[in-house]
């Protein structure tokens, strides 16, 4: 199904900051001018399938669309052989709708459609699509004032819109481009209750629990009227960091690294038989990555556990580094992540020049000869 087994995602959140400041991560990262030179140092890498975004704000100009913004980048990777993940709503939406309406529903599903159809006509090859990036991390963050649009105590009739909003989107999609395949990536966590309340394992239990909520909402085994079945639940894509294991009341981080005694940690591949033995769907890490230095060593135990995964029979057909291109955090632009296989390094004309980092890279390398294609 993927051109290639690893993948880089570049960075497209547009949701709206705390400042108020709507966010366009794939202008302020200059990916929009610079496509074609991404996805060709991508694909000298040995990646040939990203994650990429389709701006729903740029696009939809009160119900009509202005693709300017859009087809440069379809162009570009068509040109460079590069195979894209399109999201199509990555915490972002036009100005005028309320994410709460009917409207919303039903403007993002005809955006999905005229993409859909667009895509098709452009490349002549299915698409693939994330409808609405995180269903899960999106409530979760907007519930608890983290996010636009701030939702406190609605959250779970913002998590079923969202689902609503990505049932009609796919069936838009599967009417545009039949052979189209439509992704849902969700966050793969783990939680357990503090070393010294063991008592509490009921709510993290519950928090735990609460991962399987969309894609059950999407195969219609939770929330039926919402119009969800099993076809819906194409490919599932599970995002992990560092920070994915976490304490339950409290939100004290579970360690990963070597040097950790914890042994609360769930090792990846655990986790991933987890989902599959669940929903036996096609899997991909549709995240993943780390900060600074340790960049190189999660990468390396990425690599490892998931051809742990793969040895016990759990179809891992990718996994993509998010961010392939380092980022600036979304409420504090001053602060970057150091987090992608290109660190940014500002020239004297404004210009973000891509730096390979070299340790990174060569964990990738080690990466592709362990789970060699």
């Amino acid at each position: 199904m993927f051109q290639s087994f690893w993948m880089g995602g570049f960075e497209c959140s547009c949701q709206i900051n705390s400042a108020g400041t709507r966010l366009d991560m794939t202008a302020a990262l200059q990916h929009d001018l610079y496509a074609a030179e991404d996805y060709r140092r991508a694909r000298e890498v040995g990646i040939a399938t990203v994650r990429d975004g389709i701006r729903w704000h740029r696009v939809d100009r009160g119900g009509r669309y202005d693709w300017s913004s859009w087809l440069p980048m379809l162009g570009a990777a068509c040109s460079e052989g590069v195979q894209v993940i399109w999201d199509l709503c990555h915490y972002g939406w036009p100005d005028d709708v309320d994410i709460f309406s009917a409207a919303f529903v039903e403007r993002f599903t005809r955006f999905a459609s005229a993409a859909a159809r667009l895509q098709r006509e452009h490349t002549g090859e299915p698409g693939l699509y994330v409808p609405v990036n995180e269903i899960s991390f999106f409530t979760w963050a907007a519930t608890r004032d983290l996010m636009f649009p701030y939702a406190h105590g609605r959250g779970g009739e913002l998590k079923r819109q969202l689902v609503r909003a990505a049932l009609a989107a796919s069936d838009a999609i599967w009417a545009a481009d039949p052979g189209a395949r439509i992704c849902y990536a969700e966050p793969l966590i783990h939680n357990v209750p503090p070393r010294w309340m063991p008592w509490l394992k009921g709510p993290a239990r519950a928090q735990r629990d609460s991962q399987f909520e969309a894609w059950d909402m999407i195969r219609g085994r939770s929330a039926p009227e919402l119009g969800g079945s099993e076809k819906y639940l194409d490919v599932v894509g599970v995002n992990f960091y560092a920070a994915n294991q976490w304490e339950v009341p409290g939100g004290r981080k579970l360690h990963w690294d070597a040097g950790s005694d914890d042994p609360r940690w769930v090792p990846l591949h655990r986790l991933l038989a987890e989902v599959y033995e669940r929903y036996r769907r096609t899997m991909f890490i549709a995240e993943t990555s780390h900060y600074g230095i340790g960049r190189a060593d999660w990468l390396d135990e990425i690599a490892a556990e998931t051809h742990r995964a793969r040895k016990i029979g759990v179809p891992i057909e990718g996994v993509c580094l998010y961010p392939i291109l380092d980022r600036f955090d979304w409420e504090d632009p001053a602060h970057w992540h150091n987090s992608g296989l290109w660190d940014i390094h500002r020239n004297g004309a404004g210009q973000y020049r891509r730096v390979l980092n070299a340790g990174y890279a060569c964990a990738l390398t080690r990466a592709q000869t362990l789970l060699a294609e």
